[in-house]
């Protein structure tokens, strides 16, 4: 046989059989006079075996082990092996699918997903609270209501879970309500304003206080006064990695705001 004829015979390409040549799974057959390779019966039988074995899930390393004479690994011992791998996968495709399931669910809950998900149930709840109180207001969103959803996604994933949702849970408490986010979103506007104004514009210390008194007493407390002032730059660890990066992306005037407020909070928590 051609090596065309045996790939259609057992049911593969001609490409898969040299690619198994080349590997040294299957043996190179003698050649004609014109140096076409001639294949047998049992060249056929040895594609067969290859395909059923890698139509398993077995990897071609796996198949050369099974193939092999001096491997030392029979066949079964290669098939328990695949099925535990293949369990594993099985559990690992179960908890996707929950992930998956709850996050339609949320798209049900809250008319759809937001642009920075996937995120927690929770976090969710909280930008489907933001959602209502934009749609509620005249004008295009603020730009800095997105920003925050982005910071607040990559913070949630940046996180331990049982930290993440501590997160959560505070901001569903500095939030809570309408009116509570209707004020989080007159911030909001009021830092979009400083977006070309200078770090010591009159209006900084303005937004520092309408930003720090968007934030209650409770939220407060919760937190290690040392965290508001990493946050915040006041120490050498907060000056440098995620938040200096996080303030780098503000505009500066915005980002005086941002660091006065957090300076205010860290004055409360004392």
């Amino acid at each position: 046989m051609r090596i065309g004829e045996l790939a259609a015979l057992a049911g593969v390409s001609t490409r898969a059989v040299r690619h198994y040549h080349h590997l040294g799974l299957l043996p190179e057959p003698a050649r004609r006079a014109n140096g076409y390779r001639e294949y047998g019966l049992r060249d056929a039988v040895a594609l067969a075996r290859i395909r059923r074995l890698t139509e398993l899930g077995l990897g071609l390393e796996e198949v050369r082990d099974v193939l092999a004479d001096d491997a030392g690994r029979e066949l079964r011992e290669v098939l328990v092996e695949l099925d535990e791998d293949l369990a594993r996968q099985e559990a690992a495709i179960g908890v996707r699918r929950e992930r998956l399931a709850a996050l339609l669910r949320q798209a049900e809950e809250h008319g759809g997903l937001p642009a920075e998900g996937p995120v927690s149930r929770e976090l969710a709840a909280l930008y489907g609270e933001m959602a209502r109180t934009a749609a509620a207001r005249p004008g295009p969103e603020p730009a800095m209501a997105a920003k925050e959803r982005e910071v607040l996604a990559l913070i949630e994933t940046m996180a331990e879970p049982e930290a993440g949702q501590r997160m959560t849970g505070l901001l569903g408490q500095a939030a809570e309500g309408p009116a509570a986010m209707a004020r989080v979103y007159e911030v909001y506007e009021l830092l979009d304003e400083l977006v070309a104004a200078e770090p010591d514009d009159p209006r900084v210390a303005r937004v520092a206080r309408a930003l720090s008194d968007c934030i209650p007493d409770a939220v407060v407390a919760e937190m290690d006064p040392r965290a508001w002032q990493v946050a915040s730059g006041e120490t050498e660890e907060g000056a440098d990695g995620f938040m200096a990066a996080f303030f780098a992306d503000f505009a500066p005037a915005q980002a005086a705001a941002v660091r006065r407020a957090i300076g205010l909070l860290a004055e409360r928590a004392r």
